[in-house]
Formats: structure tokens, C-alpha cells, sequence
């Protein structure tokens, strides 16, 4: 990485708040561009914006989501920017949601038929409303006055629980946009494989952070190769899978749906059965195997699971 760009990020503009009103003015501008461009305000208009503020959002809850990861992956003078304005890229992403917000309510309170007939599903409502209000915890728990009401244990449960459930919402989004609904546009796989890479570089950071700690304790720890390999091999299984969905979505849906004791959870229970996120398991699990022998007991580094 050049001097010059080391230096450009340094720079007061692309860091903190005025990152965050560079970032968040535009894309209040494009929304108010857009609606002026509207000339007739049906239903389908609403909620072709509500489409587009998800379209700003979502880049910017990626690369929160990512930016730990890529630090500990590829630490540098980008990479620490970006986790030095993780928060900055979160508020941004809230901006961005809040037009969501409104256009949905909009959408709910003009034109409740429309909304029943052809927008309403129980269960994605139910994933919606727990984005949401996980997006406001987090929105005024970033704030001093919000922090302070909570331990920094609870803080960082909240943050940690609220970001996975923001991006499993978005993701699982794009994923059924590509491999379920007909005619998906280029931008539904653009942001399946960056929502996918973003939860997979995470349990490749998880795997890096385990991998030092073994290393830096007192007695050292090998791990056999043949549980490396198999780890390494199982997580690239996850990753093939991921993309040859279509050759296995229909028979897990099989598998996994239809039974009188799947009716609750078929309309209820957000996300089920979990197609989206079983090649990301399987990752996990390779990353798993791949470091699968404890440290000493008496490491004076303390254990911690995946991020």
C-alpha cells in the first residue's frame, strides 16, 4: 500500500462523523432524487423504494460485519480504517434503513391490500421486526448515553447478537432473490457472495486467533495434519456447496419442511430451515476440525469461541 493512500486515510474527512455525514448525505440525497422522480405514487413504487434504501444499506452492514475479520486476516492500513469506522459504517447503514423504515410503513398504512396480498409472509415480518429492533438497540447503544445503561459484557452481547442478526437478514434475503424467486439481476449475486464471504472470513479469523493462541502458550500445540487437512477440506466443501445451490435446495426443503412437527416452525420460527446458512455451517465446522486440539490448560491466553 502506497505512503499517499496510508496518509489519504488519515485524513479528518474519511474518518468519524465526517465520514459518517459523507457517507449518509448521499445517500439521503439519492432517495429524495428518486421519489422526485416518481410521478405516480402507487404501491409498486413504494416498494421500489423500499428495494432501493436495502440496496444502499447492505454494503454498509458487510463491511461492519467484515471488518474485524479482515483485520485479523489481512492487517493493514486499510483494514485498520475500516475497523476504526466500523461504527461510522453501522450508523450509515442505519440511515439507510430508517428510509426503508418509513416506505414500509408508508407501504403498511396507504396501501394495506396490496401489502397483505403480495408483500405479507408471517415469518419474514417477524425477521423484520427483529432487525429492527435490534438495529435501534445497537443505533442508541452506540452512543455514550446509551452505553452507559448497559455492562460492557451485555454491550458486547447486544452488538454481537444484533450484527449477526442484521446480516442473516440481509443475506438470506439475496439468497432467496437467487436461488428461489425467478429472474434475479446481477446485484442478487453481488451481495450473496458478499454477504456469504463476510460470515466466512469470520470463521477464518476465528481459526487465525486460535491458531496464535496456541502458538504463544507455554507449551506449544501442533495440530496433526490430518485434522488440518480435513478441516481445510470439509471448509471447502461448504464453499462448493454454497455455489451449486440449486442441485440441493429443493431436496433439503424436502427433507426439512412438511412434517406435522415442522407447522410451528415453518410459521414462526424466522429463517426455517436454515437453507442460507447450511453451507456457512459447514465452513464453521471445517474451520473447527482444522485446530481441533485444546491448548494447555494452563495457557495464561484465555479460550474464546468463534467471533
Amino acid at each position: 500500500m502506497t505512503q499517499t493512500l496510508i496518509e489519504l486515510l488519515k485524513n479528518k474527512w474519511l474518518n468519524q462523523w465526517r465520514l459518517f455525514w459523507l457517507i449518509a448525505t448521499p445517500i439521503s440525497l439519492i432517495m429524495i432524487v428518486a421519489m422526485l422522480q416518481i410521478k405516480v405514487w402507487d404501491a409498486p413504487a413504494v416498494s421500489s423504494m423500499i428495494q432501493l434504501s436495502v440496496r444502499l444499506a447492505v454494503p454498509l452492514l458487510f463491511l461492519a460485519f467484515a471488518a474485524s475479520s479482515l483485520q485479523v486476516l489481512f492487517p493493514s492500513a486499510l483494514t485498520r480504517w475500516l475497523l476504526r469506522n466500523r461504527k461510522i459504517m453501522g450508523l450509515s447503514f442505519a440511515v439507510a434503513m430508517a428510509w426503508q423504515g418509513f416506505f414500509i410503513i408508508w407501504l403498511t398504512m396507504v396501501f394495506r391490500d396490496y401489502y397483505v396480498q403480495e408483500v405479507y409472509v408471517l415469518r419474514d415480518a417477524i425477521e423484520g421486526v427483529i432487525g429492527y429492533l435490534f438495529l435501534v438497540a445497537m443505533t442508541v447503544t452506540s452512543f455514550n448515553f446509551g452505553r452507559k445503561r448497559l455492562s460492557p459484557k451485555a454491550w458486547r452481547r447486544l452488538h454481537k447478537v444484533g450484527i449477526y442478526s442484521l446480516w442473516a437478514y440481509a443475506y438470506g434475503v439475496y439468497w432467496w432473490n437467487l436461488f428461489y424467486y425467478p429472474g434475479p439481476i446481477w446485484l442478487d449475486f453481488v451481495y450473496y457472495v458478499a454477504g456469504f464471504s463476510a460470515c466466512a472470513l469470520r470463521s477464518a479469523a476465528w481459526r487465525k486467533k486460535r491458531l496464535v493462541k496456541m502458538q504463544r502458550a507455554p507449551q506449544p500445540v501442533v495440530v496433526p495434519a490430518v485434522l488440518k487437512w480435513t478441516g481445510l477440506v470439509i471448509a471447502l466443501a461448504g464453499i462448493v456447496v454454497a455455489f451449486v445451490t440449486p442441485t440441493w435446495r429443493q431436496l433439503s426443503e424436502d427433507l426439512l419442511t412438511g412434517y406435522a412437527f415442522t407447522a410451528l416452525p415453518e410459521k414462526y420460527l424466522p429463517y426455517w430451515p436454515f437453507e442460507p446458512f447450511i453451507p456457512l455451517l459447514i465452513i464453521a465446522f471445517g474451520a473447527y476440525v482444522s485446530v481441533l486440539v485444546r491448548p494447555p490448560a494452563k495457557s495464561v491466553y484465555p479460550e474464546s469461541g468463534p467471533a
